[in-house]
């Protein structure tokens, strides 16, 4: 592959991070991405950071039930409005080796999952939610071996990953209200925080003719099981009540979840002298996710838990459907040292109405900077539009349903961000 087309597929891949990142389905924040995989140098090393200001806001907010909340339109306290998401930070490296002239390995360090939602203590629907924030780490291997077919290359690839995700739920429990004078002392708020995780593995196959710098490649991610997720319940914002036994408690919970399987497939091809043209599609699972429920860990082994499970003391409600994502871009040599890449790209939201994860169209372009041979810099950017929604009532597994603690609307919003990427090669 000639140094022109390898610099404007740098920067073409650099989008394809920055519209992942900035399209957060599901828990999706940085995805999976093993382009490095197919560098055409021996040794080659990358790193990079995406910054996201998604400006996501609530508007008519109603507390459908007053007796855990502040009010229902504000009477008693409380906003009808907030804002929801604030900015986030994506790190990502990796670094492959050619082990032969045909096998290559790419180790990896990336944030796939996660989600930080922080509309604040102060409006009608903080008994849905106050601050939730859930992250992720994923050390992965990833593995190709390349056979000669036809004009090109086949290459199977293979990989496993170790993924530990962490987080937090912050919401109003009981209205401070209710406490009469203790309210002084007890802000009625309840926490969930959860660690687990787990291991998962990927496999897959690409085409390619480096002389043309075309490459079709299908790499399917498979589910990663946490298995058992270990947690506590923090009620010592509530004073003792005789009708709750976890009030003014630290309770230890447990769970389970799966984290879903994706499928992803791109295509890149040179088109003109100087000229790339690429475009991928990807399918991420997203449903595999809808009711997470806790149970008292004094009662594993002797009552199930799940979302009916008589022992439930909270939930995570998700309802997730599936993740689609559709993308394609052009890029383009200036000169031996310069060239630039745009693309357009949308994303359909995972919410069924119990998130505000709408679908996402985003307008993406970067530039590639290569003072020489060995070195590229990458800096990119995207603006978008969140589509309108609102959250309610939904139809879930759980006893007494979903989305019955507030309802609220959300109009088109603005989702911006920014990369800079880094590469060393030899």
């Amino acid at each position: 592959m000639s140094r022109a087309i390898s610099t404007i597929l740098g920067g073409a891949l650099l989008l394809t991070s920055v519209a992942s990142a900035a399209q957060a389905g599901g828990l999706e924040r940085g995805g999976y991405n093993w382009d490095l995989l197919f560098d055409q140098e021996r040794y080659a090393t990358e790193a990079g950071i995406i910054y996201v200001t998604p400006d996501r806001k609530i508007k008519n907010a109603v507390d459908t039930n007053r007796a855990d909340g502040l009010g229902a339109n504000g009477i008693g306290g409380g906003s009808t409005s907030t804002h929801e998401t604030p900015s986030y930070v994506v790190p990502r490296f990796g670094a492959k080796i050619g082990l032969t002239p045909d096998a290559d390995c790419l180790a990896s360090y990336s944030q796939p999952w996660g989600v930080h939602t922080n509309p604040g203590a102060d409006w009608v629907g903080a008994n849905q939610n106050i601050e939730t924030d859930i992250r992720s780490d994923d050390y992965g291997l990833t593995c190709s071996y390349k056979f000669d077919v036809g004009k090109g290359q086949l290459r199977a690839i293979g990989g496993v990953s170790y993924q530990e995700v962490s987080g937090y739920k912050n919401r109003l429990v009981v209205g401070p209200a209710a406490f009469g004078p203790a309210a002084a002392l007890f802000d009625g708020q309840g926490k969930l925080d959860l660690d687990a995780d787990g291991w998962g593995w990927r496999i897959g196959a690409a085409y390619e003719i480096p002389e043309i710098a075309f490459r079709a490649s299908l790499i399917y991610n498979a589910e990663i099981d946490l298995g058992q997720i270990n947690g506590t319940v923090d009620l010592t914002g509530l004073p003792p009540l005789p009708t709750n036994p976890f009030a003014n408690k630290i309770t230890d919970v447990y769970g389970t979840a799966t984290m879903p399987q994706s499928l992803e497939f791109k295509l890149q091809t040179g088109i003109a002298p100087d000229w790339l043209a690429f475009g991928s599609v990807k399918w991420v699972d997203w449903s595999v996710l809808n009711v997470v429920s806790f149970c008292p860990t004094s009662t594993k082994g002797i009552v199930s838990c799940g979302p009916t499970s008589p022992v439930l003391l909270t939930t995570l409600d998700l309802m997730f459907q599936d993740g689609w994502t559709v993308a394609a871009g052009i890029g383009h040599k200036f000169n031996d040292k310069w060239s630039g890449s745009a693309q357009l790209s949308w994303d359909r939201g995972t919410s069924t109405g119990l998130t505000t994860q709408t679908d996402t169209y985003l307008l993406s372009g970067g530039v590639s900077y290569a003072p020489n041979k060995n070195v590229e810099l990458r800096l990119g950017g995207a603006v978008g539009m969140l589509a309108a929604g609102s959250y309610g009532p939904t139809a879930c597994p759980k006893t007494g349903g979903c989305g019955n603690d507030v309802t609220y609307d959300f109009g088109d919003d603005f989702v911006g961000a920014l990369s800079l990427a880094g590469k060393i090669k030899f």
